[in-house]
């Protein structure tokens, strides 16, 4: 049978990998994807680089344009990245007739409603397995292996550079300025990290689980988003006295009159095993009304676990080129005219638990009056520690773990308790997740 010719747009760290794994497992591939993959042709301005890696077993060009228009190739596997150039050799290829594969999560974000309304239009698919969670096939798992369930609430750690950095803070009690400077060191935070530790690379990803397991339209504008930059060790310190860890949870959640859509530090349980996931890796924790809890983990990021994503989806695409477009598994899970128009809560109307820090003038009365403010608010106190100042100091650090009450309760409380005169710096505010239902 005559192979499915593929045209490879950027051969970098990911697009080199899945040029290697195709090469190395061919015959496997082959055999499950019922006829043979073949990078035809590869993209790239460094020509250079792309003969070292192809050997001359595919034919070049620094054109990528000239690739989606080129007849003669069936899929565009997109790997530059970005939304100028990537969107429009994605809008091309699909205008063109080609299917697409991209491990573009940004472009996904922003624009997935614009490139899946074209794919539909036009017929063709748009694969995606590789832009959420590197090697972990959360994609197809909440597309397809979920499909019986009502999905309840998404919990991701879904962005390895922040999660080494929490690891590492924890287990040395070292800052994060520091942390930061030795994860660029090994080359796991980029010389410009602010996409990855404000949050904004897992509010990409997060922004695609949500729209397939609740069937809306992605609404990258509307979620909110908090980095770790701003963390302080003592705090991750605090939360183990107390029997919880930090981690960067990208979490989303049906609610009765709403989505949250929300990425920021958040306090787990130790006892939780995503709380447990360390280094550089990622998990996925799903909730769903039928099968209850599944996790999903594994690499998040690098050439050949991202690549054995973008080869799955070569093999999707390959097994279903010839089969009529109504009968295709829908981008979204969902068929486009069955997308719902959901409100996304903003952040104030989220419930949630809460972590507060205080620094408060060690005197007597100085509970009293932060308890009463709490409790004007309706908000109860589930837990507290409060640590003695050392000696000389005239202050001490008041912890406080709260139930479940709203973001703009616990706004508003703030506020109050800040201009006490008893308070001697901002309120330290974290989230708590049980997520144990």
């Amino acid at each position: 049978m005559n192979p499915i010719n593929v045209g490879l747009l950027g051969i970098g760290t990911v697009g080199g990998g899945t040029f290697t794994v195709l090469a190395r497992n061919e015959a496997e591939i082959t055999r499950r994807a019922g006829r043979p993959i073949r990078i035809s042709v590869v993209a790239d301005k460094n020509l250079e680089l792309a003969r070292q890696v192809t050997q001359g077993r595919a034919r070049l060009t620094d054109d990528a344009f000239a690739v989606v228009a080129d007849p003669e190739v069936d899929i565009i596997v997109e790997l530059i990245g970005g939304c100028g150039v990537a969107k429009d050799l994605v809008l091309k290829a699909i205008e063109n007739g080609k299917h697409v594969v991209t491990a573009n999560k940004a472009l996904l974000a922003k624009h997935g409603n614009e490139i899946f309304a074209a794919a539909q239009q036009k017929g063709v698919m748009v694969a995606f397995e590789a832009a959420v969670a590197g090697g972990i096939p959360i994609i197809k798992a909440l597309r397809e292996g979920l499909t019986a369930n009502r999905i309840q609430w998404i919990a991701g750690i879904i962005n390895g550079t922040t999660n080494f950095i929490l690891s590492e803070m924890r287990d040395k009690g070292l800052p994060f300025v520091e942390v930061l400077k030795e994860a660029q060191r090994l080359g796991y935070a980029e010389a410009d990290p602010t996409f990855d530790i404000e949050g904004i690379d897992a509010a990409h990803k997060l922004t695609i689980m949500s729209a397939i397991a609740f069937g809306i339209p992605m609404q990258f504008d509307k979620a909110y988003v908090e980095g770790i930059s701003k963390l302080e060790a003592v705090d991750i310190k605090y939360a183990e006295q107390l029997g919880y860890r930090i981690k960067l949870l990208g979490i989303t959640k049906r609610k009765d009159n709403g989505i949250e859509l929300r990425v920021h530090p958040t306090l787990i349980p130790a006892k939780c095993l995503i709380a447990n996931v360390e280094g550089a890796m990622n998990a996925v924790l799903v909730q769903g009304d039928a099968v209850g809890a599944s996790l999903y983990y594994g690499k998040g990021a690098g050439a050949e676990p991202t690549a054995s994503a973008v080869i799955a989806d070569l093999v999707d695409v390959t097994r279903l080129h010839t089969v009529d477009p109504e009968h295709r598994v829908p981008h979204l899970a969902f068929r486009p005219d069955a997308l719902s128009d959901i409100t996304i809560l903003p952040q104030s109307e989220v419930e949630t638990r809460y972590y507060l820090r205080l620094a408060v003038s060690d005197k007597p009365g100085v509970l009293a009056d932060i308890t009463r403010i709490l409790a004007d608010r309706q908000i109860s106190i589930e837990a507290m520690i409060q640590h003695e100042p050392s000696e000389g100091e005239q202050q001490a650090d008041i912890i406080m773990l709260t139930h479940l009450t709203r973001e703009k309760h616990i706004d508003a409380a703030i506020a109050l308790i800040e201009v006490l005169p008893v308070v001697k710096s901002k309120v330290i505010r974290l989230r708590l997740e049980e997520l144990d239902k």
